[in-house]
Parts: structure tokens; C-alpha cells; sequence
């Protein structure tokens, strides 16, 4: 019994961790607003809670899987398209040369910075244009 419960806190913690599905009208008025703002003409979309943000589920143009994630009071953080992985730049695929990469993203953050996320052995791989890797 004692090592189920360690297992279900286990659990538990690791579930809350990971953004939990809310419905749109437990969105602050804020953050649908600078939604609205930040990808004008969305309206299907699935809203996620996490660590004090709001991220925003959405298919962007052609059906490409789309994310924004916003700050509790509206602001703006990222934006997160799904690209192929050949579109990630070559100094990326250069540097990941042999490794099997599940998936890839682009992310755009509300400085104007662009990084590239890569999937590879279940580990998000964060990387700026020419390859550095970035936290």
C-alpha cells in the first residue's frame, strides 16, 4: 500500500506539471483579447493552464499545428508552429546529423527571437538559427 501511494503522489505531481484543459470561459477576458490580437481569425481553439499562462491550442494556415502561450495578464510570451523537419536550418540538421528527430518547431518569442525545437530521443532540443544550443 505505501508503495502505491508513493506511486498515485508520483503520478499525481507529474500530471499537474503538464498544462490541464480548461474551457474558454475560465480564460481571462486579457488573454483571449491578446489572442485575438496575436493570430487574428482563430476560432477553434483548445486552452491550456499552465504554470500561471495560458497556452492556446490552434491549426494555423494550411491545418500547420500551432501554439501561443500567454502570461495570466494578456501578455504575449511565444508562438510555436509545427514545421517539417527538413525545414529546421541547416546548421541544426547539420549538428543532429544521424539522429533520428521525431519532431520539430518553430518558436517565435515576443522579443522578436526565433528558435527551433527538435524532438530526439524523447528530449526537447532547443537550438537558435546557426546551431547554438539554447535554454
Amino acid at each position: 500500500m505505501k508503495y502505491f501511494m508513493i506511486a498515485w503522489c508520483f503520478f499525481a505531481t507529474m500530471a499537474l506539471s503538464f498544462g490541464q484543459k480548461i474551457k474558454s470561459d475560465k480564460v481571462p477576458d486579457a488573454v483571449k483579447m491578446a489572442f485575438a490580437k496575436v493570430h487574428p481569425g482563430v476560432s477553434d481553439i483548445d486552452w491550456e493552464q499552465e504554470d500561471g499562462g495560458y497556452e492556446a491550442e490552434f491549426d494555423g494556415p494550411n491545418d500547420v499545428e500551432m501554439s501561443a502561450v500567454f502570461a495570466a495578464d494578456g501578455k504575449w510570451l511565444e508562438t510555436e508552429q509545427e514545421i517539417k523537419k527538413s525545414e529546421l536550418p541547416a546548421p541544426i540538421l547539420a549538428k543532429l546529423k544521424g539522429k533520428k528527430i521525431k519532431e520539430a518547431t518553430k518558436i517565435i518569442r515576443a522579443d522578436g527571437s526565433t528558435i527551433y525545437e527538435a524532438e530526439v530521443k524523447r528530449k526537447d532540443l532547443l537550438f537558435d538559427a546557426w546551431g547554438n544550443t539554447v535554454k
